[in-house]
C-alpha cells in the first residue's frame, strides 16, 4: 500500500481514526494531573477536536487536505463521478469511548463552533494534526489559549513526528502512543486491557450527492512490519503491529454490532497489513462462514499477505476489496515479494474482488518515459481504483534520514520548515531528482489521475465490472455463502445501474460504459421499474452536483459534536439517589455468566438502595452505552442491595433488546434479585416506559 505521507493525508482520508497514536511518550516534565470537578453546562472534563473547518486548496492548505480520501485524492479527477464520504478523525471517539471522564469529541467546528465549546471551560484539550495541517493546529492553539487559558493542551496525530523543540510552544503534553492508555494515565485512570470497547462510526457514501450506502469502520490495529523506507505509520510504531483487536472473535463482535444497525452494512478494516495476522484472519473466516451471511469488507493488505491465501479463502473471510501497493516496478520493498501482480491483480479481479492499487512517482530511477511506461502497465491491470502519490520524506522514516543526509531537499522547503510542513501531502515533488524537475513530477502526477480517468472511466462502473466477474464465476457455486455473496454482488450492480446513464451522457468514454452495461442486462435481465426510474433521475442529480462542486457549495461539512458521559442518561460512575454505582473493566470474563468466552465486559457494581428513579436511570445508561459500542455489561449485585420486583422490570423491559449483551450475577440475599429475568420479552412500547419522570 502507498502510504507517502499518511501522517499528512489523515485529516483527508484512510488514516483519520489514528489521530492519537504512536510510542514512546507522554508529556515529560509535566505535573500529573489533579482530580477536579466535573464541568458545568454540558461540556467535557475532556476536549478532543479536529482541525476546524474550511479547509482544502481554496482555504490556503495542500492539495489533498480535505475532509474525503476518495474525492480528495483517490478519485479526485473523475469530477461529478467521484464517490464521496466524509472521513472524521475516528481515533477521537476511540479514546472518548474508553475514559472514565466526560468528554465531548468536535469533528471539523468551525472556529465559532470550538469558541463556544472552550467557553464551557474544558481542564484538557487534545488536538489531532499532521504536518500538512501544522499551521492550522498553530490558530487552533491560540484560540484555546485565550477561550481556556486554564485548559491542559494535548497534540496528537502524525504531526507529533516533528521534534519536542518544535512543539513545545504548542502543547502541555504531546501523545506518541496509543491514545487510550495515554489519556488514561493523564487523567489518573486506572489501565484497560486489550480490547478495548470499540465504538460504532459509520460513514454514509454518496454518488450525485445521493446516499448510496454506509460502512462501519473497524479500528483492527496500528503499525506495520515491513518498514517501507517512506511509510510514516510504520517507522512512528518501530516497525511493530499492534493488534486493537487482538483476535477474529473480537474484529467478528464489531460487525454484529454493526449489522444491527445496518443488515446490508459495507465494512472498512483499519489495519496497515489485515492478513499479516494469520491466525486473526482464519478465525474471522471462520466466524463468517458459521453465521453465513455475505460480508462485503474492504482491507488493507500486500502482495506478500495476499500470496498466502486464496481469492476464494479472501471472499469467505468476508473481504472482497483490498489496497495493494503498486509502488514502482523497481522499488523492491519486502511487502512485494510473492505472486507476481500481473497475475495477482487479474485473478482477484475474476473472482469479483476489486483493487485499490497506488503508485509512485519520484523515485531515483524513474523518468517520465518511465513513469509512463509503468502507469500503462498498471492500468493493463484494471485496478478498480487507483492513487498516485510523490515519493516525499516524513521525519522518522528512513527516507527522511537519507534526504537529510544528503542535503537533497528542495532549498526552498529546506530553508522555511512551516512551507516543508505544508507541502507534505503526497502532491508536492520536496526532493531533487536526478532527471526531473519539481514540475515534471507534480505534472506528471496530475497526468496519470487524468489518465486512469480517461481509459478505465468512472470507479463506480470499474467496480459493477468487477461484481459481475464475481457472479458470474459464484451464482451457482457449490458454497451457500459463495451463493449469497453473487447475490449480493448482483444486488449492488442494479444499485450502480443509474450512473451508466450518466456515464454514457457525459463520461470521458461512453461507448465501453454502454457495452458494459449491455453485458449486465444479458448476464442479469433487465433492471426493476424502479431502477429505471432512478436512472430517469440520474442526470437530475448529476447536473445538481455539478453545480455544487463548481460553485463551492454543501462542500463542507457540518459540525459533528459527540458527548461521552456528560448527561444524565449516560452510564456513569457515582451515585443515583442511594444506589451507587462503580464501573470498571474486567481483566477476565467473569466466571458463571453469559459473556462469550473471548469477550472482556464492563463491569457495572450496584450497591445500596435501588428505587423507580434510581432503575430508569441505570437502565437508560446502560442502554445508550451498549447502542454507541460493542461492549458487553456485567451487572454485580452487592449483597443486602434493596430492590423491588418494580424495579427489576424496570431494567428489564429497558434491556430487552440488549438482553444478549447483558449479564447478572445476583447476591444472595435479598431474595428479590432471584426473579431477575432479562430474557423476557417486550414489546417495544413497553421499553419507552418514560424516563422523563
Amino acid at each position: 500500500m502507498d502510504k507517502q505521507s499518511p501522517s499528512d493525508r489523515a485529516l483527508s482520508g484512510g488514516y483519520a481514526e489514528e489521530g492519537f497514536a504512536g510510542e514512546g511518550y507522554s508529556g515529560e516534565g509535566h505535573a500529573a494531573p489533579e482530580s477536579r470537578r466535573v464541568q458545568p453546562r454540558g461540556g467535557g472534563k475532556v476536549l478532543l477536536t479536529s482541525i476546524c473547518r474550511p479547509i482544502g486548496p481554496a482555504h490556503g492548505d495542500a492539495p489533498s487536505v480535505g475532509y474525503e480520501l476518495l474525492h480528495g485524492q483517490v478519485t479526485r479527477a473523475q469530477g461529478i463521478f467521484s464517490p464521496r464520504a466524509i472521513h472524521h478523525t475516528f481515533a477521537l471517539d476511540y479514546i472518548a469511548t474508553n475514559l472514565d471522564a466526560p468528554a465531548v469529541v468536535l469533528h471539523y467546528p468551525s472556529r465559532k463552533e470550538l469558541i463556544r465549546e472552550l467557553r464551557k471551560q474544558p481542564e484538557i484539550v487534545g488536538l489531532s494534526f499532521v504536518l500538512a495541517t501544522f499551521h492550522r493546529m498553530k490558530e487552533m492553539v491560540g484560540l484555546i489559549r485565550k477561550h481556556a487559558p486554564n485548559a491542559r493542551v494535548v497534540l496528537g496525530g502524525y504531526g507529533t513526528v516533528l521534534d519536542d523543540e518544535t512543539l513545545a510552544p504548542y502543547a502541555d503534553h504531546i501523545c506518541r502512543e496509543e491514545g487510550v492508555g495515554f489519556f488514561r494515565a493523564l487523567l489518573g485512570e486506572p489501565p484497560r486491557a486489550l480490547p478495548y470497547d470499540h465504538p460504532l462510526v459509520v460513514s454514509t457514501l454518496r454518488v450525485f450527492s445521493v446516499p448510496v450506502g454506509r460502512t462501519g469502520m473497524i479500528f483492527a490495529g496500528l503499525g506495520c512490519p515491513h518498514g517501507c523506507d517512506f511509510c510514516c505509520t510504520s517507522h512512528f510504531f518501530q516497525r511493530r503491529h499492534i493488534r486493537l483487536l487482538p483476535t477474529g472473535d473480537d474484529i467478528f463482535r464489531v460487525i454484529e454490532r454493526y449489522l444491527e444497525i445496518d443488515p446490508k452494512m459495507h465494512f472498512t478494516i483499519l489495519d496497515e497489513d489485515f492478513l499479516v495476522a494469520k491466525d486473526r484472519a482464519a478465525r474471522l473466516r471462520e466466524l463468517v462462514q458459521a453465521r453465513g451471511t455475505p460480508l462485503s469488507i474492504f482491507a488493507f493488505a500486500t502482495v506478500k499477505a495476499l500470496s498466502r491465501i486464496t481469492p476464494r479463502e479472501l471472499l469467505e473471510t468476508g473481504i472482497d476489496g483490498v489496497w495493494i501497493g503498486f509502488e514502482g516496478k523497481r522499488s523492491s520493498y519486502a511487502k512485494q515479494q510473492g505472486r507476481p501482480l500481473e497475475e495477482l491483480i487479474p485473478d482477484l479481479r475474476s473472482h469479483g474482488i476489486s483493487v485499490l492499487a497506488s503508485m509512485i512517482l519520484g523515485f531515483d530511477y524513474q523518468t517520465s518515459d518511465i513513469v509512463r511506461e509503468e502507469l500503462s502497465e498498471l492500468l493493463a491491470l484494471k485496478p478498480a481504483l487507483a492513487q498516485f502519490l510523490i515519493y516525499g520524506p516524513t521525519p522518522g522514516t528512513p527516507f527522511f534520514d537519507r534526504v537529510m543526509k544528503q542535503g537533497s531537499l528542495q532549498p526552498e522547503l529546506a530553508g522555511d520548515p512551516e512551507r516543508y510542513y505544508k507541502a507534505c501531502d503526497g502532491f508536492a515533488a520536496m526532493v531533487r531528482h536526478p532527471s526531473l524537475t519539481a514540475a515534471d513530477i507534480e505534472r506528471l502526477q496530475r497526468e496519470c489521475f487524468d489518465t486512469d480517468f480517461r481509459v478505465q472511466g468512472p470507479t463506480i462502473l470499474r467496480l459493477a465490472e468487477v461484481w459481475l466477474q464475481g457472479w458470474k464465476r459464484y451464482h451457482d457455486a457449490d458454497s451457500a455463502y459463495l451463493r449469497a455473496k453473487a447475490a449480493r454482488w448482483a444486488d449492488d450492480i442494479w444499485h450502480a445501474y443509474p450512473v451508466f446513464q450518466v456515464a454514457k451522457r457525459w463520461g470521458p468514454n461512453p461507448e465501453a460504459a454502454a457495452r458494459l452495461l449491455a453485458e449486465i442486462k444479458a448476464t442479469l435481465g433487465p433492471p426493476s421499474l424502479a431502477r429505471r426510474g432512478l436512472a430517469f433521475a440520474a442526470p437530475l442529480a448529476a447536473a445538481w452536483t455539478r453545480f455544487t462542486m463548481q460553485y463551492d457549495r454543501f462542500q463542507h461539512p457540518r459540525l459533528q459534536r459527540r458527548a461521552y458521559r456528560c448527561s444524565r442518561r449516560d452510564l456513569r460512575p457515582g451515585k443515583i439517589g442511594s444506589l451507587r454505582v462503580e464501573i470498571e473493566r474486567a481483566l477476565k470474563p467473569p466466571l458463571k455468566s453469559t459473556v462469550k468466552p473471548m469477550l472482556i465486559p464492563t463491569v457495572v457494581k450496584l450497591e445500596g438502595a435501588m428505587d423507580r428513579a434510581s432503575a430508569r436511570r441505570l437502565a437508560a445508561g446502560i442502554l445508550t452505552y451498549l447502542q454507541t459500542t460493542d461492549a458487553h455489561v456485567h451487572l454485580v449485585v452487592a449483597e443486602g442491595t434493596h430492590a423491588t420486583r418494580r424495579h427489576l422490570r424496570i431494567l428489564e423491559k429497558w434491556l430487552a433488546r440488549q438482553r444478549h449483551r447483558v449479564s447478572v450475577e445476583i447476591p444472595s440475599a435479598p431474595a428479590i434479585w432471584n426473579q431477575i429475568d432479562l430474557n423476557k420479552s417486550y414489546s417495544v412500547l413497553n421499553c419507552l416506559d418514560g424516563i422523563e419522570d
